[in-house]
């Protein structure tokens, strides 16, 4: 029982990180696209206009937002196993399908939203089962025998 607070600690910790992670992920996914939109040309092969379109502030943000999202994902994944880290954070998915019908006016079809539905339980799924599965494994490696 004396684990049982530091145990319950790890987790509320692993979930801030992942609800910043989601946060960090949706916001500069959409500043990016909402960015984007605002280009006129199509990208190409052509490197001057990704430079040109990184000049944007929308874009420029969500490159910025989208780095700190990978450093979020490496403290994930520092703290919770990949099978678990993975599938949870594709709750992000969700998210983006809601932010593009709400905030961006894009068209979502039915089929679109029951990929999303079905990607929402799958993330729910596995959110429900242990973070780390590990952790039982070092602790009986590193202990004296």
């Amino acid at each position: 029982m004396k684990n049982l607070p530091q145990h319950s600690g790890a987790v509320l910790k692993t979930y801030s990180i992942l609800l910043f992670f989601l946060a960090l992920k949706a916001a500069g996914n959409s500043a990016m696209a909402w960015g984007m939109k605002q280009i006129p040309e199509r990208m190409s092969m052509n490197p001057a206009l990704y430079l040109r379109a990184m000049l944007n502030p929308f874009v420029a943000l969500g490159v910025a937002a989208l780095i700190l999202a990978l450093l979020t994902r490496m403290a994930l994944f520092s703290l919770a196993d990949l099978s678990f880290v993975l599938p949870v954070t594709a709750v992000g998915y969700v998210i983006a399908v809601f932010i593009g019908k709400v905030f961006l006016q894009e068209t979502v079809s039915g089929q679109r939203w029951l990929g999303t539905l079905l990607i929402f339980a799958g993330a729910a799924l596995v959110g429900s089962t242990s973070e780390n599965t590990t952790s039982v494994t070092r602790k009986a490696r590193d202990e004296p025998q």
